[in-house]
C-alpha cells in the first residue's frame, strides 16, 4: 500500500477505535519500509490471543490460543497437576490383582495345592511391576518443575511473538478494510465478550482436564442419556413410516420412471446380440470422439467379452447409463435455471453439499426405506452421489460467459431463447461437459456400493472378491468397470480439444 493512503488519519482512527496516535505512527512506520519493521504492541503481549479476538482477527487468535493453552497446561501440570495419576491408577489395579492372588495363594497353602509356587511367582512378578510403576511415578513427579519451566518459556515466547507481530497483522487488516468496508475491525462489545469467554473456556477447562484428569469426570465423558438416543431413533422411524405411507404415489411414479429407462437400456444392451451392441457402441464412440476412441472402445468391449464379463458389463453399463442420463437430463436444466435465479441457487447449494459429502451408506438407508432394494434404489443412490457436479459446473459455465458478448447479442435483437441456445450454452459447453464427465466418474464410484442393495452387475463381482479375498476376480472386474465408465465418458464427452 502506498503512503498516500495513510494521509487521511481519520480512516485509521475509525478503524483502530483506541490509541489513535500510537497506531497512526506504527502503521506509517510499517508502511514506509519494505522490510520487516520491529513494532511492539504492549496490549497484544499482555492479553495475547484475546487481543486478536477483540480485533476480530480470529485466524491468528485461534492459532495463538492453541499454543498459549498448551503452554498454560504445561505450567499448571508442572506446578500443581497430578501428572503421575496414570501411574498410580495402574498401581492400584495391580495391587487389586495382588490382593486377589494372595487370597488364591492362601487357599492353595491350606489345601496343600501344587499351584502354591505358581501363585508366589505371579505375586512376585506383580510386585516388581508395582515397583517399576512407582519409580516411573517418582520420575514423572521429579520432572514436574522442568515441565512447568518449559511451559513458562513457551508462554513468554508466544506472547513476545504476538506483541511483535500484532501491529503488522493489524496493519494488513487495515489495508483489507480500506478496500472492503464490510470487514469488521472489531473492538465491539460482542468481540470483547466472545474473545474473553472463548479463551477462558478453552484454557481453564483444558488446564483442569490435563492437570487433574480424575477431578471432573464429565470433561472426559460427554453427559448424555440413552433415552435421548432411543427417543430420537423412534422419532426418525415414525417420520419415515409416515413419509412412506403418504408418499406412496410419488415414490411409485419415480420407480416407474426410472424402471422404464433402466429396462429400456438393459433390453438394448443385454438382449441385443453382442455383435450389434459392439458395432453400435464403436460407431457412436467413433462419431463422437474419433477413430482412436472407437478403437479403444472396441478393445474394451473385447476385454469384457473374452473374460466372461459381457452380461454383467452390459448390466452395469445400463445402470451407469440410466443414472448418467437422468442426472444430466435433470442437472443441466436445473443449472440453467439456477444461473438466472441466485436466491434459488443459494437455497439448493447446501442441499447439494449435503448430497456430495454425506457417505453413501448413510443416504442408502432412507432410499431403501422409500424404494426398497434393487436396481431402482441403486440408480437413485448413484444420482444423489454423482448428480451435483453437472449442476454446479453448468451454473459456473453460464456465469462465466462474457457479459460483453451477451450485451452485443441483445443489442442485435436476440431473444432470451436465442441468447441461451446460440450464445450462452455454446460458450459454456466446455465447462458443462466437464460437469458431465465428473457425474459419470462419480457414478462409476457407486457401482460397487450399489451392488450391496441388489444392483448386481460388475459391482457384484468386486463385492464377492472383497468378501472372499479373490484378488484376481476383483482386479479384473474393477478394470471392466473402468472400461464401462471410459466408454460412457467418450460417448458423452466427445473429442478432447487441446
Amino acid at each position: 500500500m502506498s503512503k498516500d493512503k495513510y494521509i487521511n488519519t481519520d480512516q485509521i482512527r475509525s478503524f483502530v477505535k483506541t490509541s489513535h496516535d500510537y497506531y497512526i505512527h506504527e502503521f506509517e512506520k510499517i508502511n514506509n519500509n519494505s522490510k520487516f519493521v520491529l513494532s511492539f504492541n504492549l496490549f497484544a503481549f499482555l492479553f495475547g490471543s484475546i487481543w486478536f479476538g477483540i480485533r476480530n482477527i480470529w485466524n491468528w487468535a485461534l492459532a495463538f490460543l492453541i499454543i498459549e493453552t498448551f503452554a498454560i497446561v504445561q505450567i499448571v501440570r508442572g506446578f500443581f497437576g497430578n501428572i503421575s495419576s496414570e501411574a498410580y491408577i495402574k498401581i492400584d489395579k495391580i495391587q487389586s490383582t495382588i490382593d486377589f492372588r494372595e487370597k488364591q495363594l492362601q487357599a492353595a497353602i491350606e489345601k496343600n495345592s501344587d499351584k502354591v509356587e505358581m501363585f508366589k511367582r505371579t505375586i512376585k512378578s506383580l510386585e516388581d511391576s508395582i515397583e517399576g510403576y512407582l519409580q516411573e511415578a517418582q520420575a514423572i513427579e521429579a520432572s514436574g518443575v522442568w515441565i512447568a519451566i518449559s511451559g513458562i518459556i513457551l508462554f513468554l515466547f508466544i506472547r513476545f511473538a504476538q506483541g511483535i507481530l500484532a501491529n503488522s497483522i493489524l496493519e494488513k487488516r487495515f489495508s483489507e478494510w480500506l478496500s472492503n468496508k464490510l470487514i469488521s475491525p472489531g473492538m465491539q462489545f460482542k468481540n470483547y465478550l466472545l474473545s474473553i469467554s472463548f479463551s477462558l473456556i478453552i484454557i481453564v477447562f483444558s488446564a483442569i482436564h490435563y492437570s487433574f484428569p480424575t477431578l471432573i469426570q464429565v470433561f472426559s465423558d460427554f453427559p448424555t442419556h440413552p433415552d435421548i438416543r432411543l427417543a430420537s431413533i423412534d422419532g426418525v422411524e415414525r417420520t419415515f413410516d409416515y413419509a412412506v405411507i403418504k408418499g406412496d404415489v410419488l415414490f411409485s411414479a419415480i420407480t416407474v420412471g426410472i424402471r422404464s429407462v433402466l429396462d429400456s437400456l438393459e433390453m438394448l444392451f443385454v438382449t441385443t446380440p453382442w455383435i450389434v451392441v459392439i458395432s453400435a457402441i464403436v460407431l457412436m464412440t467413433g462419431l463422437s470422439a474419433g477413430p482412436r476412441a472407437a478403437l479403444y472402445s472396441l478393445s474394451f468391449l473385447a476385454y469384457m467379452g473374452f473374460l466372461g464379463f459381457w452380461i454383467k458389463a452390459m448390466t452395469t453399463l445400463a445402470l451407469l447409463g440410466t443414472a448418467a442420463i437422468l442426472s444430466i437430463s435433470i442437472g443441466i436444466p436445473l443449472g440453467i435455471y439456477c444461473s438466472t435465479r441466485p436466491r434459488f441457487y443459494a437455497f439448493i447449494r447446501p442441499i447439494m453439499d449435503f448430497m456430495q459429502t454425506m457417505p453413501a451408506f448413510v443416504f442408502m438407508i432412507p432410499v431403501i426405506a422409500f424404494f426398497g432394494t434393487g436396481k431402482v434404489s441403486a440408480v437413485i443412490i448413484t444420482m444423489i452421489f454423482g448428480g451435483t457436479p453437472v449442476v454446479r459446473l453448468t451454473v459456473l459455465g453460464l456465469k462465466g460467459v462474457p457479459e460483453s458478448i451477451r450485451e452485443a447479442a441483445i443489442a442485435y435483437g436476440a431473444s432470451k431463447w436465442y441468447l441461451l441456445t446460440k450464445v450462452d450454452l455454446p460458450l459454456a459447453m466446455p465447462t458443462i461437459l466437464a460437469g458431465v464427465n465428473q457425474t459419470v466418474m462419480l457414478s462409476l464410484a457407486m457401482v460397487v456400493v450399489a451392488s450391496l442393495i441388489g444392483a448386481k452387475g460388475l459391482g457384484q463381482d468386486v463385492l464377492e472378491a472383497l468378501q472372499y479375498a479373490n484378488v484376481g476376480q476383483g482386479i479384473l472386474a474393477g478394470i471392466a468397470i473402468l472400461f464401462c465408465a471410459l466408454i460412457l465418458d467418450r460417448v458423452i464427452q466427445g473429442k478432447k480439444k487441446d
